[in-house]
């Protein structure tokens, strides 16, 4: 496969990649460029071309004035050349999208061999993806990094005009493209969602891994000469930030927050990385301001010593001040306002350097799987403060978060990124499926500790999905996107329809092979449906409400046993709300319309293909699968499932599998003559168990 990325802002050369040096130039291009190295080192991979802009200014290097450079074997960057040679901020680069389109086309038009696949980084580049698209046919993938409606709204200020332009190309973008790779699920669930362009569908979240390597220099000079410098106890744990000088990374908070606390300037230093100060020319720039407001603030006199803001940096410097933070036993913190994912957190993760970070983003989804250190509100400077000063005095915490540092960082890796990706690419450049004839049976599984819990039946299962002749459907209590990143990483085929968030969303292909939001059973549920008034009800009962990211358009999510289920559905009966309450886990609770619920998605879905509920093998193993156990013609129960699945008693078309997870699931196929009898089982568990992994 040919593999052509185009990301036009910043300065982007490799394999060093000069950090701040403009304010456009921050991690995306660390992004692109371990996406990139990744995928060239596949045998699968013919060649893979970064395309970004060229331009010429001494002061920023001359790498960017090279049309061709080559990087590693099969990776080169090709740089495009316009009438205006000067460097360009991202704003100014809009002006001149049109010329530099025309070119990227004069350059696709003269390769003999043209990409199988164009990966478009930011809206500016899905411009051109998209006009190559047009001319050539060429399929592209769209990962925005950052979106202009949060920018937006971390500003306060109503968008000035070519951030509306930008907004437009966003939507344009998401339509566009094949497929949406993003990295966290703020932006998959809420970030994308915003645009209400439907896209929901084609969003594959895929957490990318890190580029910084371990310093060459185990002694630490540079760093240890830059804390010597600056402070005056340059041996005391230090915090370090590392971010763009943009209003949006909120440095100025963290400053405010060391400041203000006697207990923090006594403990430790602060070092702040944020941009290359020389390179600021503009004096009304964003990056000149924030420069400019950052050393004002250091030149408190009760900073003296205690802080250092280098003028420059590199890429051997940055790694040499994570490696002594942590051996100082110091911290990372990054307060932005709003991180889209949070690479930096990952670098301080490779290090074991606990960290204080924003709950707002990315960060969030880094934490529940690696959960190094402590989330904020990053407007809240005594929070930012306590959260430091708790992780540099309370050791048991501080050795916990390099532990799970040390233990899960193996989760973000760019060779994971990239296996997944090409499989996201392969599905892109496949010709759209025919329709197939219309299936005589559908099996509806859902997906935890149903068809995952053993790779080696989940590959079993995998098998069987390629040659099988009935229609399949997952039927599971996550979103879409994050249902697919579960079946992506246990390596599970996809279905030929979506349904999720308990029964309350219906993905189905459109012609083009693209997911698409059912809206018929979406205008269904919200007849009956008055989810501000449901919100309310739970206030009033102070109800304890899952995060935010878990809640849905139909679905309200609450932590709770099934006795506190039993008094949700009461207050809601007492209120005139007719709802349906689904208990699960034994300690989760979802509150959605009484038309929705996994039996009757189902029932739906199954009239979509010609089908009806009796023509449904449904296969389960928890409460919330309870009514589409009961109300298919034929249902399967893995023997890993919890007691709660049958509570209420076990439907007469129940088989209960010998085997776990998708050995059981193979078991039961195979029972009513859809799947060949598994060999010896991969795994069995007892089903009064209620084992959950």
């Amino acid at each position: 496969m040919y593999i052509m990325h185009i990301a036009l802002g910043g300065c982007f050369t490799m394999p060093e990649i000069d950090y701040g040096i403009t304010e456009d130039t921050g991690g995306h291009i660390g992004y692109i460029a371990g996406a990139a190295t990744a995928q060239a080192k596949r045998t699968d991979v013919h060649r893979v071309d970064i395309i970004t802009r060229l331009f010429r200014d001494p002061a920023l290097g001359s790498d960017y004035a090279k049309p061709l450079q080559t990087v590693a074997p099969k990776l080169n960057i090709r740089r495009i050349e316009t009438r205006l040679s000067d460097y360009l901020s991202k704003e100014a680069l809009a002006d001149h999208i049109p010329e530099i389109t025309q070119s990227f086309l004069r350059l696709l038009a003269s390769q003999p061999r043209k990409p199988d696949i164009i990966h478009a980084h930011f809206a500016d580049a899905a411009v051109l993806a998209t006009a190559a698209k047009e001319r050539f046919g060429i399929p592209f993938i769209y990962t925005p990094h950052s979106f202009g409606i949060d920018k937006a709204s971390c500003t306060r200020t109503p968008p000035c005009a070519s951030l509306t332009r930008r907004i437009s190309q966003e939507k344009e973008a998401l339509r566009n493209a094949e497929a949406i790779v993003v990295s966290s699920r703020d932006e998959a669930e809420r970030q994308v969602v915003a645009y209400d362009a439907d896209v929901c569908g084609h969003v594959h979240r895929v957490a990318p891994g890190v580029t910084i390597a371990p310093p060459r220099d185990m002694a630490l000079t540079k760093a240890s000469s830059l804390l010597a410098r600056h402070l005056a106890d340059p041996v005391k744990p230090f915090v370090l930030a590392v971010a763009r000088p943009v209003h949006r990374k909120n440095l100025a908070i963290l400053l405010k927050a060391f400041r203000s606390r006697a207990e923090l300037r006594e403990r430790a230093n602060l070092v702040i990385v944020s941009g290359q100060h020389e390179t600021a020319k503009a004096p009304r720039s964003e990056t000149a301001r924030v420069i400019a407001e950052l050393r004002m603030l250091a030149q408190a006199p009760e900073l003296a010593g205690r802080i250092a803001l280098p003028a420059r940096h590199d890429h051997q410097l940055i790694a040499e001040l994570y490696a002594l933070a942590a051996r100082q036993n110091g911290l990372f913190a990054n307060p932005a306002l709003h991180e889209p994912f949070g690479l930096t957190l990952l670098e301080a993760a490779l290090f074991q350097l606990p960290v204080v970070a924003t709950k707002h983003g990315g960060p969030a989804d880094i934490m529940r799987q690696m959960a190094h250190g402590i989330l904020v509100e990053p407007t809240d400077q005594t929070a930012i403060g306590d959260a430091l000063c708790t992780l540099l005095t309370d050791k048991a915490a501080y050795r916990d978060a390099q532990l799970v540092a040390r233990t899960q960082f193996h989760r973000f890796s760019w060779t994971a990124w990239a296996a997944q990706v090409q499989m996201i690419y392969r599905s892109a450049v496949a010709p759209a499926r025919e329709q197939l004839p219309a299936p005589a049976k559908l099996l509806a599984c859902d997906i935890d500790n149903t068809l995952t819990g053993s790779k080696a039946a989940a590959s079993a299962f995998g098998a069987w999905a390629q040659n099988r002749g009935i229609a399949f459907c997952v039927n599971t209590g996550r979103c879409i996107t994050e249902a697919r990143s579960v079946l992506a990483k246990w390596h599970l085929p996809e279905p030929d329809f979506f349904i999720t968030a308990v029964g309350t969303e219906i993905h189905a292909r459109d012609r083009f092979g693209k997911l698409r939001l059912d809206r018929g059973y979406a205008d269904l549920l919200s007849a009956d449906w008055d989810r501000a008034e449901v919100f309310a009800q739970l206030r009033d009962m102070e109800a304890t409400l899952q995060p935010d990211i878990e809640q849905r358009a139909w679905k309200i999510s609450c932590f709770g046993s099934a006795f506190e289920a039993d008094l949700i559905r009461y207050k809601m009966a007492q209120a005139g709300l007719r709802v349906r309450v689904i208990a699960s886990h034994g300690r989760m609770i979802d509150v959605v319309p009484m038309a929705a619920g996994k039996a009757n998605a189902l029932a739906y879905a199954a009239r979509t293909i010609g089908l009806s509920l009796a023509d449904c093998i449904a296969a389960g193993d928890s409460g919330n699968d309870m009514d589409m156990l009961a109300a298919s013609g034929t249902s399967i129960l893995v023997s890993n499932a919890l007691a709660e699945a049958t509570k209420n008693g076990a439907p007469p078309q129940l088989y209960r599998a010998r085997a776990a997870y998708a050995d059981g699931v193979l078991e039961g196929l195979a029972r009513y003559g859809h799947a060949r009898k598994p060999a010896l089982p991969s795994a069995t568990v007892p089903l009064s168990s209620g084992v959950l992994q």
